[in-house]
């Protein structure tokens, strides 16, 4: 009955129009307020031992690194070392595209930001080429969602924070099923270019390949010093994200020369701004797991479906079914942050692994980044590309099809996602 009450306020207060991190403070609000007798100085602690959490302090770096990046130069040098190696196949742009979001995604740790650094680049330059402009959106805003599924990835912190699952192990996660997706994304696109007869570039010999990785060595060096560091135990992943502001403003200002130092103001206001949002979701999301924990719905959900004998199958299929719903209305950070507490303790009881089922999740928000009516990746791409939004849904669809289909393989294939973080010792 208070899962009905809760579940209530919450629909009626977002149906509103009000933003989801105020929805769910008032619902906590009002149901402890009016429904329970938990005494108001328990909310307030619970406010900051909630947000208490080292790993949290990577959020505000990893948004500090990639704005660094996507305004310093790093995007147009890669963009450039990724055509060179693949731009001579069918849809050469495109592929370059892809790798070039790879790349970008294994610095940056966002995906809206993946989408503009190197989708205000390279859709121009598909345009002059000869490309029709809904095959560049389709690529450019699917590639895009690399940016939370290969590590670094703002997305897995927040799950991990929901959760307390370790944020190495699920970076480590992150990387073979996100070089595997990238694979899947340009196998898509080799594929349409080569079926409509798109463009190829002249083949680049192998010295101005090595001009261009030269070029975008330096950006390239931070996934070193990253993923580097965390295997090696040199620092966590909180620190691995200090580190990378760090190398990134060093080599954006100092290196490559594309910022100068009357810039630097701006894009740290743009950073606060960016993280004071998603630490004030954080907050409130913190409040609203407190609530459902409380309440024990967490545990009387996951008592009522495994009393149904639904099994691991079935129950991975309703979880794909919900996050892809809820993609519908929400953004990334607000599903995990409201969903994690309620499907995880299930998850558990079943016997999934905590680190896969954080994947499944992340690959499910991807999904929904590129959809509407919500879907951040397709709003920034039509700002990129002056598209409409239908329009634009029509441009993704044959990559979306590859990321569902995607979608089934790392659910029902543990390994993919496990390989790793085993052969690294951090899972079982």
């Amino acid at each position: 009955m208070n899962a009905m009450i809760i579940l209530f306020l919450l629909v009626v207060l977002m149906l509103t129009g009000m933003p989801i991190s105020i929805s769910l403070g008032l619902t906590v609000l009002s149901f402890l307020f009016f429904l329970t007798e938990v005494p108001i100085e328990s909310v307030a602690l619970k406010l900051f031992t909630g947000i208490e959490k080292f790993e949290i302090m990577a959020i505000p770096f990893f948004i500090l690194a990639g704005n660094f990046l996507t305004h310093g130069g790093v995007a147009r040098r890669m963009i450039a070392f990724a055509t060179s190696m693949v731009g001579h196949w069918y849809g050469g742009l495109g592929l370059g595209g892809v790798l070039a979001c790879a790349l970008f995604a294994a610095v940056s740790g966002s995906s809206p930001a993946t989408v503009v650094a190197i989708g205000s680049i390279l859709m121009p330059a598909m345009v002059k080429a000869g490309f029709p402009k809904s095959f560049g959106a389709g690529v450019i805003t699917t590639s895009g969602a690399l940016g939370i599924l290969i590590p670094p990835s703002i997305v897995m912190v927040m799950y991990s924070v929901s959760t307390n699952t370790s944020v190495g192990a699920l970076f480590m996660a992150g990387v073979v099923p996100g070089i595997f997706l990238a694979f899947l994304l340009g196998l898509t696109t080799w594929w349409r270019a080569k079926k409509f007869n798109y463009p190829r570039q002249t083949k680049a010999t192998w010295g101005e390949r090595w001009v261009s990785f030269r070029k975008a060595v330096w950006g390239l060096l931070l996934i070193v010093v990253v993923m580097g560091g965390i295997y090696s135990g040199i620092f966590t992943p909180t620190e691995a994200a200090a580190m990378s502001a760090v190398y990134a403003f060093f080599v954006a200002v100092f290196v490559y020369k594309d910022m100068g130092l009357k810039d630097v103001p701006r894009v740290l206001l743009s950073s606060a701004n960016m993280s004071a949002m998603l630490l004030y979701i954080i907050t409130n999301a913190v409040l609203f797991s407190f609530l459902l924990t409380h309440e024990n719905i967490p545990q009387q959900m996951a008592d009522n479906m495994i009393g149904t004998g639904i099994g691991v199958i079935g129950f991975l299929l309703i979880s794909n079914l919900l996050l892809l719903i809820a993609g519908n209305f929400m953004e990334p950070s607000s599903i995990v942050l409201i969903l994690a507490p309620i499907l995880f303790p299930i998850a558990m009881k079943l016997g999934i692994d905590p680190v896969h089922f954080g994947i499944i999740m992340v690959v499910n928000m991807e999904v929904g980044m590129c959809h509407p009516p919500v879907g951040l990746n397709l709003y920034v791409a039509s700002g990129i590309t002056k598209m409409g939004i239908t329009e634009l849904t029509i441009a993704v669809w044959p990559w979306l099809l590859t990321m569902l289909g995607f979608l089934v393989l790392v659910t029902y294939w543990p390994t993919m996602t496990l390989w790793l973080p085993r052969m690294m010792g951090m899972v079982a």
